[in-house]
């Protein structure tokens, strides 16, 4: 069968049900790099990294990284941090630089972010260069060790990069903004998955931003009434304006509640991996 006919799996038996019972931040699990991926821009990505990565370590109780992709940085922003230097991110990639002496700590105990920076606009041709289409793979299994989960905010491109991210991945998480573009950026992801590893890891389609007073959002709600969803809301466009999570800002939010939702949807499709 061809990449192009392939699909990917969705998490099936999503309920929304609260994590498993914290565990100490110390204790022994299986570690699993989740990506926040799409190939368009705008539609909530490193929102979803940023609140993600705080749930991991909040609700979970997992020592997180959050290692940022996106010359943007955005990630980073969102916890009040900026990178160490302005051509620094890249290095990582080349040998010339070990990834824990760019990563920082938060205000918030089990998270740590290692930035982006303008060097990240040439990682794509950097890493064609140099040819180790598993390198980003390599990378996140020896930070494995100290982080049980890494959350992956990806830039919105397809090439060796997004390459890279599918086969680093265990789960990728897709945004999706309740539109007609929207729907087809998904569809490119699914087939720019399939066709970059054999053993494609399983995606995660979300509704982000939706709002059900738009007729448009309550059509595509409908139509993927199984999928999680994000809403619309305030507290989450504060999450730029404070630098700080929504549960933090907002912990009762409904914006709270949905991303606490999404996490437990995750850790059960982890929880799948590793009983298989």
């Amino acid at each position: 069968m061809s990449a192009k006919k392939r699909t990917l799996p969705r998490i099936a038996g999503f309920s929304g049900r609260a994590t498993r019972e914290a565990e100490p931040l110390d204790a022994p699990v299986s570690g699993a790099t989740i990506a926040v991926y799409s190939v368009k821009g705008g539609v909530g990505k490193t929102t979803f990294a940023a609140n993600l990565a705080w749930c991991s370590a909040t609700l979970s109780r997992h020592r997180t990284l959050l290692w940022d992709l996106d010359a943007a940085g955005g990630s980073g922003f969102l916890y009040g941090l900026d990178a160490k230097g302005s051509r620094l991110a890249q290095e990582v990639f080349s040998h010339e630089r070990a990834p824990r002496s760019l990563i920082q700590p938060t205000a918030w105990e089990g998270i740590d972010v290692l930035p982006a920076d303008e060097s990240i606009r040439a990682l794509d041709t950097q890493l064609v260069r140099m040819g180790k289409r598993k390198r980003l793979a390599k990378l996140t299994d020896e930070l494995a060790g100290d982080y049980s989960r890494i959350v992956l905010d990806c830039p919105p491109v397809m090439n060796e990069l997004s390459a890279q991210v599918v086969r680093a991945a265990d789960l990728v998480i897709v945004p999706l903004p309740p539109s007609p573009l929207s729907t087809r950026a998904f569809e490119l992801v699914v087939h720019e998955i399939a066709g970059n590893t054999k053993r494609h890891p399983p995606i995660l389609p979300v509704l982000s931003m939706l709002d059900m007073r738009r007729s448009l959002h309550r059509e595509a709600r409908g139509a993927n009434p199984n999928w999680p969803a994000v809403p619309y809301a305030s507290a989450v466009e504060q999450c730029a304006v404070h630098r700080q999570p929504v549960g933090v800002i907002a912990p009762l939010s409904p914006a709270a509640t949905a991303f606490a939702r999404l996490w437990s949807a995750i850790e059960a499709r982890l929880a799948q991996r590793d009983d298989a």
